[in-house]
């Protein structure tokens, strides 16, 4: 069985789609392999990477990615985590399935929130949540 590459589309790339990148290659090794983009360049969350590392996955070699960056790669699937992603996805030619799963944004939510302790409630969430979506992916995806 050949893996199949997906690409997880996020806005800056810089935490959801990392996490799902991460999370992709680490749970399905032999069936998948992740890549992920953003429609702009930013850098990667060092809250993310703090709360992948307690997962214990290592995101601190990261770094955010255009999507010009990976344009040789032929992706059987695109996933678009936020609304700007994929309502700015550009069109990929070849055989991509192109899905939408949304996620909330943790930097856009911890900036209400008093303290670090606080503002890391909403990265552990969606951390969870990611994991738990990539856990399903098998399933999602072949059907």
């Amino acid at each position: 069985m050949s893996q199949k590459n997906i690409l997880f589309l996020c806005t800056g790339n810089s935490c959801r789609s990392q996490m799902a990148e991460a999370w992709t290659n680490h749970l399905h090794p032999e069936k998948y392999k992740a890549y992920s983009a953003g429609v702009m360049k930013t850098r990667v969350d060092p809250k993310a990477i703090k709360v992948m590392a307690q997962a214990g996955l290592d995101l601190s070699g990261q770094y955010s990615k255009l999507i010009d960056e990976i344009q040789d790669i032929t992706f059987d699937y695109i996933i678009t985590l936020c609304g700007h992603a994929q309502e700015n996805c550009p069109f990929f030619p070849g055989p991509a399935k192109v899905i939408h799963q949304g996620f909330d944004d943790p930097p856009s939510l911890a900036l209400k929130e008093p303290d670090e302790k606080s503002a890391l409630q909403h990265y552990l969430r969606v951390r969870d949540e990611i994991r738990q979506f990539v856990q399903n992916l098998p399933s999602v995806l072949d059907h």
